[in-house]
């Protein structure tokens, strides 16, 4: 396990998971959304989000974190193991208000300048909360059936169903040098 991609629901705690991981394995973190957003909320060039990713996993060993599903073929071409945070939807729903109302009252930026707010994230067409209930179902049925397919045997693929489950889990991943002895 040294090319990692953590999947999941808006709100599953991919950043989190992901960043936890890397720190375990001692390698580096990538979070997509901080390749993909420029300032305002406005989404950088695809070639250039192409780049960055490329860029980002050209080293030998990384965890990255997100969903984009116009790179996940790059992305899973490269990795060895994919970890999906399949939690139920009340427990993501309850993360997700949770982390947003934090960010919100906070002011923390995130990247680039940019800010979650209480109305766009709660009273918008481009609410995250919103986006989340949208994807949920889709995810759940599109995820086991790419992990069927032929392209991605080399990949092992981890379904996390609880925080619980993905604590315990992590709790038993040992550091690469470790693992290799």
């Amino acid at each position: 396990m040294q090319r990692v991609n953590v999947i999941g629901t808006s709100g599953s705690g991919k950043t989190t998971m992901a960043y936890r991981l890397a720190q375990q394995l001692d390698i580096p973190h990538i979070e997509m959304d901080a390749l993909f957003w420029g300032p305002n909320w406005t989404p950088v060039p695809e070639e250039v989000f192409r780049q960055r990713v490329a860029e980002a996993l050209s080293g030998p060993a990384w965890v990255i974190d997100g969903n984009y599903s116009r790179l996940r073929t790059s992305i899973w071409e490269r990795a060895d193991t994919v970890i999906w945070l399949d939690y139920p939807l009340a427990v993501i729903m309850t993360q997700l208000m949770r982390r947003t109302l934090r960010r919100s009252m906070s002011r923390e930026e995130l990247w680039n300048g940019n800010r979650e707010s209480l109305r766009k994230s709660f009273f918008s067409r481009d609410s995250i909360l919103l986006w989340a209930l949208q994807t949920y179902g889709r995810r759940r049925q599109q995820y086991p059936a790419l992990f069927r397919q032929p392209e991605y045997t080399h990949l092992t693929f981890i379904r996390l169903r609880s925080p619980k489950a993905s604590a315990k889990w992590l709790a038993s991943v040992k550091p690469l040098e470790m693992a290799e002895t």
